[in-house]
């Protein structure tokens, strides 16, 4: 809800002194209003100035609110209407609506109820421009390797990306499970010197423990059972290139020594080889754990943490990317549409509202994954409210609760804990380690806490 805005009103009725009346009432609410008694000068005046919402009158002489709404729905959709109609006249205010009225009040008018009604009118014209904004900019908000944002978090990210992408240091990019890190990793790639050498990547935990020595370093044939012919490692198949080594925190502790020996000597031995390979490789890696934790609790080794983490770049949670989310809910929307041929323009004002309410812990995955449902049920040119899975329209936002009247509004401790946990993450950006000390916890607690949570 809005309140104390500075939208534009335009009220109709053919009553001065109603004009004057709801001026004045939406005035002191914040609203800058106009007004006027005809509703031909009226269409006259929405042509050459902006305004968020019109406020008309039902009965009118000449053009009634119903025509307007009408003429208003076939040439400015985007322009909320809310028509004024006497009590008891909900056949005509039904009319209004299937006419393209967004909303009604009736007549007396409660003075709370139109405030609110021409808030949500003005978010929501508001909502409808952002969006087609957004329309326009998809392309422009591309950054190389496909990466999308316009947020402040991710143009630091594009910033520290060019900046580091034509050194050969080595990359440790940070952030929740998906989030892009791989994303960013193509990007510093495709932007180095190395572009037109092989990006190789590996994710460490998806690799048997026994058999990720074998792809990262290669093996001789005979060195294990099954092992029936030479093969080259990873290091030596991105030679020239770049090595992306995902969630490189799950490495097992005794693979890390030899990892850390192939960092140190540029050199890698096969799996029951007796000579070394020497390799030319730039190595990005990414976590979504806390490594220092990770290295204070002996679960990784300290020499190979300063190892990787040499030029840190932390991908913020998408819940601390504001509009971000609708910029890439849209390019998710219109890649689907043309791979399955279903003739979309993108979201609906409403669903928009929903999709920036949610928390999205799944981050970008989640939102694609959501988008690709939303495109494969819809029914209209939009994607609408109903579009979207049960857990992103059923969503109450996210708030600390302790001024309240009512007992069940109370939350437990538990819960404000956690609430107040996730505020602070979203507010620093994701930065595991910042929070913590906003906190006052050390990182161990705080990762065991957000574990728990998302165990739940």
């Amino acid at each position: 809800m809005v309140s104390s805005v500075d939208g534009r009103v335009l009220v109709i009725d053919d009553e001065e002194s109603t004009c004057e009346l709801l001026e004045e009432v939406l005035g002191q609410a914040g609203f800058d209003v106009r007004s006027e008694t005809e509703a031909e000068l009226a269409l006259r005046r929405i042509g050459d100035e902006d305004f968020d919402v019109v406020l008309t009158d039902l009965q009118m002489p000449g053009m009634d609110g119903i025509d307007l709404s009408r003429r208003l729905g076939d040439h400015r959709p985007d322009l909320p209407v809310i028509v004024v109609t006497g009590h008891g006249s909900m056949d005509t205010a039904v009319a209004a609506m299937r006419a393209g009225a967004y909303d009604f009040v009736t007549k007396p008018i409660d003075t709370k109820l139109l405030t609110l009604a021409t808030s949500r009118a003005v978010e929501r014209h508001r909502m409808r421009r952002e969006l087609l904004r957004l329309r326009r900019e998809v392309e422009d908000a591309r950054a190389p390797s496909g990466m999308l944002g316009r947020s402040k978090a991710m143009r630091e990210v594009f910033n520290l990306v060019a900046r580091v992408a034509d050194s050969d240091a080595t990359v440790l990019v940070t952030g929740e499970s998906g989030t892009g890190k791989e994303l960013v990793a193509r990007s510093v790639h495709s932007q180095s010197a190395r572009r037109e050498g092989p990006f190789v990547a590996i994710n460490c935990a998806a690799v048997p423990n026994e058999l990720l020595e074998s792809e990262l370093f290669g093996h001789k044939r005979g060195a294990f059972t099954g092992a029936t012919h030479d093969r080259r490692g990873l290091f030596v198949e991105a030679n020239r290139g770049t090595l992306f080594l995902d969630e490189v925190g799950e490495l097992p502790i005794e693979t890390q020594p030899k990892l850390l020996r192939a960092l140190q000597e540029r050199k890698v031995r096969p799996v029951g080889g007796t000579e070394e390979i020497e390799f030319d490789v730039r190595i990005v890696a990414a976590t979504n754990r806390d490594l220092e934790s990770d290295v204070e609790n002996g679960r990784f080794r300290e020499d190979l943490y300063y190892r990787v983490d040499v030029v840190r770049i932390d991908v913020p949670p998408l819940r601390a990317r504001g509009s971000d989310v609708l910029l890439l809910a849209q390019h998710f929307v219109e890649r689907f549409a043309r791979t399955s041929g279903r003739p979309l323009k993108g979201v609906s004002a409403p669903a928009a509202e929903r999709l920036m309410a949610y928390d999205w812990p799944g981050n970008v995955r989640e939102l694609e994954n959501c988008m690709e449902r939303a495109v494969a049920l819809a029914r209209f040119d939009e994607i609408t409210v109903e579009d979207l899975p049960k857990r992103v329209r059923d969503h109450r936002e996210n708030r600390v609760v302790v001024s309240v009247e009512d007992p069940d509004e109370l939350l437990t401790l538990d819960e404000l804990e956690r609430r107040y946990i996730r505020r602070v993450l979203e507010l620093v950006g994701g930065n595991k380690s910042q929070a913590a000390r906003v906190l006052g916890l050390d990182r161990r607690t705080l990762y065991r806490r957000l574990e728990k949570y998302e165990s739940e």
